[in-house]
């Protein structure tokens, strides 16, 4: 019998309303209430969705059994420790925390309270990642010897109004669009044991589209050497300062053929296949081809009820985070980084595990 969770919704930004119209997909969890430190937005997105609103001191001490932590990146960690010394299970927007040692405690604290930690992103649990996880499960590159992944673009300071949090400390384009990329091939080769990498910042002052002028604080186009612990090398470039090429934003490489992946911010890629002189389009066999976010959650939950691992765990966001660091640290000292967290290759989400979500 499947046992309906209560989430609890902080944070109501614009990607609240992706996870509270997506909660209608699933069966594992319902989104009771949202908090915001403006009560005001959460209350015009409670009217909008038919939840109850909830100021921020009462949030942890409500009836739900999970918090859905969309605040911004800076306030993962902290959110994240109260609703866990709260007793409540506890799913992160990406990335786990903006530091290690925040995220470190997290997982202790979950761990000594007997409670899960998840993140996003669960892009990985799409259609299109799943049909290219069984791509390489089946054999049908080879030996696999390894990937390139490509996120290419000018930045955001061309559209966003108010650009500068992009180019700060804990953003970039490492952090904020490596975890997608770097999620997609742990899923796809499994941990990630030592990097280098080398970077550099085209302009060190940049404009919004309101015409006020900030300060670059993070590097701005990264190019990075990941080792696998089963032995793939992957090539990573990571821009806001370019425009992209020709390339796919993820190209893995065979003995027998090579594949491309479509963008793993999105679920439903469309892939296409080489095994000779011509690459052939590819149908997606796994659910999940439209935007499905919260498919990670609503593993986590069932992953509680069947006593599993669940697939977009607090322990894969930690890789993800002590990797991005590691690129960013060999970066700057031009030594090659040793990643100490290995947590295991998550399972891939068969069509039957799907359909119980």
């Amino acid at each position: 019998m499947l046992l309906t969770m209560k989430i609890a919704l902080v944070g109501s930004g614009n990607i609240s309303g992706t996870y509270l119209e997506n909660a209608q997909k699933f069966k594992s969890f319902e989104i009771v209430y949202i908090a915001d430190l403006e009560l005001a937005r959460a209350e015009a997105q409670a009217m909008k969705y038919g939840v109850k609103a909830l100021p921020m001191s009462e949030v942890f001490t409500s009836d739900a059994d999970v918090i859905l932590n969309l605040t911004i990146p800076a306030a993962h960690g902290e959110i994240a420790l109260q609703a866990l010394e709260a007793g409540k299970h506890i799913y992160n927007e990406k990335p786990l925390a903006v530091k290690l040692e925040e995220a470190k405690n997290m997982l202790d604290l979950a761990t000594t309270k007997g409670l899960r930690v998840g993140c996003a992103p669960d892009t990985f649990l799409g259609a299109g990642l799943q049909t290219a996880r069984a791509i390489v499960d089946a054999g049908e590159l080879g030996h696999v010897v390894g990937a390139s992944l490509h996120m290419l673009y000018p930045g955001p300071d061309s559209w966003h109004p108010n650009p500068a949090f992009f180019f700060q400390v804990g953003a970039g384009p490492l952090f904020d669009m490596g975890p997608y990329y770097l999620t997609a091939v742990l899923h796809l080769f499994g941990a990630i044991k030592r990097v280098s990498a080398f970077s550099s910042t085209a302009r060190q002052v940049r404009q919004g589209t309101n015409g006020e002028s900030f300060t670059v604080e993070t590097p701005t186009h990264i190019t990075a050497i990941l080792e696998h612990i089963t032995g793939q090398l992957v090539n990573v470039t990571m821009s806001f300062d370019a425009y992209s090429g020709t390339n796919a934003n993820i190209e893995v490489y065979g003995s027998k053929g090579a594949l491309m992946v479509g963008d793993p911010n999105m679920f439903g890629n469309t892939q296409k296949l080489r095994t000779d002189e011509v690459w052939q389009p590819l149908e997606n066999t796994r659910p999940y081809f439209e935007n499905a976010r919260g498919v990670g959650l609503a593993d986590m939950i069932q992953g509680i009820h069947q006593n599993r691992p669940h697939r977009a765990s607090g322990e894969l966001a930690f890789h993800v985070l002590e990797v991005m660091h590691a690129i960013l640290a060999a970066a700057q000292t031009g030594v090659v980084q040793h990643i100490q967290s290995c947590p295991p290759r998550p399972a891939a989400l068969e069509i039957e595990a799907a359909d119980l979500l």
